[in-house]
C-alpha cells in the first residue's frame, strides 16, 4: 500500500510498541449484542508503530482505516474518492490546489480539525528525520527536496509548497502537474493530525488519538487491540457497533478454526487450506469478492548476483515457469486470477487494466529452460522465495511456484521457499534490503489509480520498491503521465511504463486476489471494500 516519487531512505525508526493500556477484567471480544455488540476479527501485529505516515502495510492500515478520516475517503462499494473532510478541492492548473477543510470536526480527545491539522501532519511526514515509510507520499510538494533532500541534511524544516492561509483553508503548489493528485488524498498518509500527537509524541503512541468512528482503547503486543466506538464522531459513517477487537494470530487456520467454533466473529483472510471446505462450513457467510490485489515476486536488485547484464532473460524465464493456471485452480480454488500485467482488473480498461504481460506470462517449460540458460542462469545454482509464515497461506503457493519452476527446468533444487515467522519480522528483513533472493510481494491498491500499482514500487527510490529495481525510462514515463491533463492519455503512458517493466521482469506478476472472508452467525452486514479490507463500522451484532 504506498506511494512514491523520487525519495532517498534512511535507516527505518527503532520501532516502539504500542502499550497496553489497562482495560479492566474480561474478555472484550465478545458480550452482547446490539448496537454496543464487540465485533471479534483476525489481525496481526503491524510492522511499525501507528503513525499515518509511517504505516504501510496491511494489518496496520486496517486500524488506521478505522481511527482516522482524511480529505477524501475512498467508497466502500466502488472505491470511488469522494469528499469527507474536503469541503471542496480547486485548481485551474493541476500544480496549485487551494483545500477547504468542513468546519464542525474534532478529534476524539476534542481537539478541532483544521487547516493547520493537515499541514502540519504532512510536514511531520515528509521530514526526512522523522524517517516515516510513506514520505515520498509528499514527494509531489514544492520544497519536499528540502526537507527530504537525497543527500545531506533538510535545509527546511517545513515544505514551501504548503501554506495555511484560514483557520479551515490551505493552499498546495506540487512541482509538476498532477491532474489526478486529489483522489490519493484518501490515503491514510494524509492525515491529519492533532497538537497532542507534537506535543506528547510518546503518549500518543502508546495510545494513538485519530478522528475516525473508533478510539485505541488498548493494545498488546501479540495478544490484541481493542478499539471502542467513538460517540463523538461527527461522520455519516458512524460505527454500527459498540467496537472491534482485533485479535493477533500466527496462523490463519487457527483463526478460521476459531471462527468455525464460535470464538471468533470474522476472518477476512480465508486460509487456502480451507477453501474447499468454506461453503459449506459458512454457507452465504463467506464472502468472495474482486480486489484490488496483485500477488509478485520480487527481485533484491541490490544484489549484484541478482543484477548482472542480461539477467532480464532469467527473470522472464523463471515467469514462463510458473503454471499460474493450474496453482490458482488447486491451490486457491480460483479465488484468485492469473496475471496478465502489474495492475488489478478492479482498474478496469478505462482505469489502465490491459494485458501487457502477454507470453511472458504463460507457462512453457521449454521455453522457460531456454531463456533460463540465457540468462546464466540461477546464481548459485539454487534460490530461495522468502516469504512470511504466519499470515496469507503462502506457504502452499510458494511450495507450488517452486515446484513449477522445478519441473519445468528439470531441477528439484533450483528453487525451495524460505520461510520467515512473523508479518513484522518478514516486512523487516524486506525494508533493509536483506534479501538473497526473490521474495514475494503482494501489493494492495492505497487508491484505485494505475500510478498506485506502478510509480510506488518501480520508481528508482520509491517508497515501496523494496528490490531497488530502477530503469530511467521507466521514470520519465511515469513523470510525462502525472502531468498529462488528459486522463486516457495519462493512462496509455502509464501502460507505456509498464512495458518497460515487462521487458526488464522488475517483478514477476503471478495472480489477482479476491477479498477473501468469513463471518459468524452472531454478526450481520458484514463487507469487503475494493482494498479487501472489512468495512468494520457497518458490521452489526445480532
Amino acid at each position: 500500500m504506498r506511494g512514491a516519487t523520487h525519495a532517498k531512505w534512511a535507516a527505518l525508526a527503532t520501532a516502539v510498541a504500542l502499550a497496553a493500556t489497562a482495560c479492566g477484567g474480561g474478555d472484550d471480544s465478545g458480550g452482547g449484542g446490539g448496537a454496543d455488540g464487540i465485533v471479534s476479527s483476525s489481525w496481526g501485529d503491524p510492522q511499525n508503530p501507528l503513525e499515518p505516515a509511517n504505516t504501510n502495510e496491511v494489518q496496520g492500515g486496517k486500524v488506521l482505516s478505522m481511527i482516522f478520516r482524511g480529505l477524501k475517503q475512498y467508497d466502500p462499494k466502488t472505491g470511488e474518492a469522494k469528499d469527507m473532510l474536503a469541503e471542496k478541492i480547486e485548481t485551474t492548473d493541476s500544480m496549485n490546489f487551494t483545500i477547504t477543510v468542513k468546519d464542525g470536526w474534532t478529534f476524539s480527545n476534542g481537539e478541532k480539525v483544521t487547516a493547520k491539522s493537515f499541514v502540519d501532519a504532512w510536514n511531520y511526514g515528509a521530514h526526512l528525520k522523522n524517517n516515516q515509510k510513506n514520505a515520498a507520499f509528499f514527494g509531489q510538494i514544492e520544497g519536499y527536496d528540502k526537507v527530504h533532500p537525497e543527500k545531506g541534511e533538510p535545509t527546511a524544516e517545513t515544505m514551501s509548497g504548503l501554506k495555511v492561509t484560514g483557520p479551515q483553508t490551505f493552499t498546495v503548489k506540487l512541482t509538476q502537474k498532477f491532474s489526478t493528485w486529489p483522489i490519493t488524498l484518501g490515503y491514510a498518509a494524509f492525515s491529519p493530525l492533532p497538537q497532542a500527537f507534537f506535543t506528547d509524541h510518546a503518549a500518543w503512541l502508546s495510545k494513538p488519538v485519530g478522528n475516525g468512528p473508533y478510539t485505541v482503547d488498548s493494545y498488546s503486543k501479540g495478544s490484541q487491540m481493542a478499539l471502542k466506538r467513538w460517540d463523538g464522531y461527527p461522520g455519516t459513517d458512524k460505527a454500527q457497533n459498540g467496537g472491534i477487537t482485533l485479535k493477533v494470530y500466527t496462523d490463519n487456520n487457527t483463526a478460521y478454526t476459531d471462527l468455525t467454533a464460535g470464538n471468533l466473529d470474522l476472518v477476512d483472510d480465508v486460509p487456502a487450506s480451507q477453501l474447499k471446505n468454506v461453503e459449506a462450513d459458512l454457507g452465504d457467510r463467506y464472502i468472495n469478492v474482486p480486489a484490488g490485489i496483485i500477488q509478485t515476486l520480487s527481485f533484491p536488485f541490490y544484489d549484484p548476483a541478482w543484477n548482472k547484464p542480461g539477467q532480464e532473460k532469467l527473470r522472464q524465464g523463471l515467469s514462463r515457469a510458473i503454471n499460474r493456471e493450474q496453482i490458482t485452480d488447486t491451490i486457491f480454488q480460483k479465488t484468485r486470477t492469473p496475471a496478465v500485467d502489474w495492475t488489478s482488473p478492479v482498474l478496469g480498461e478505462k482505469g489502465g487494466f490491459k494485458d501487457v504481460c502477454g507470453d511472458f506470462c504463460k507457462y512453457d517449460a521449454a521455453e522457460a529452460k531456454k531463456l533460463v540458460a540465457e540468462g546464466g542462469g540461477i546464481p548459485g545454482g539454487t534460490m530461495t522465495i522468502s516469504y512470511n509464515a504466519d499470515t496469507g497461506s503462502h506457504k502452499e503457493w510458494v511450495d507450488a511456484v517452486c515446484n513449477s519452476i522445478n519441473n519445468a527446468l528439470g531441477n528439484n533444487r533450483a528453487c525451495v521457499g524460505n520461510p520467515i515467522g512473523t508479518f513484522a519480522d518478514f516486512r523487516s528483513q524486506v525494508s533493509t534490503q536483506k534479501m538473497k533472493g526473490p521474495f514475494r510481494a503482494g501489493w494492495q491498491m492505497d487508491y484505485p489509480l494505475i500510478q498506485n500499482f506502478l510509480q510506488p514500487l518501480y520508481y528508482t527510490n520509491a517508497s515501496s520498491n523494496d528490490g531497488k529495481y530502477t530503469n530511467p525510462e521507466f521514470d520519465k514515463l511515469v513523470n510525462q503521465a502525472n502531468a498529462e491533463a488528459d486522463t486516457a492519455k495519462a493512462v496509455e503512458t502509464f501502460q507505456q511504463a509498464e512495458g518497460i517493466v515487462r521487458d526488464d521482469m522488475g517483478a514477476i506478476p503471478l495472480w489477482y486476489q479476491n477479498g477473501s472472508a468469513g463471518y459468524s452467525e452472531r454478526v450481520s452486514n458484514v463487507t469487503l471494500n475494493p482494498f479487501s479490507v472489512p468495512v468494520y463500522d457497518q458490521i452489526k451484532v445480532n
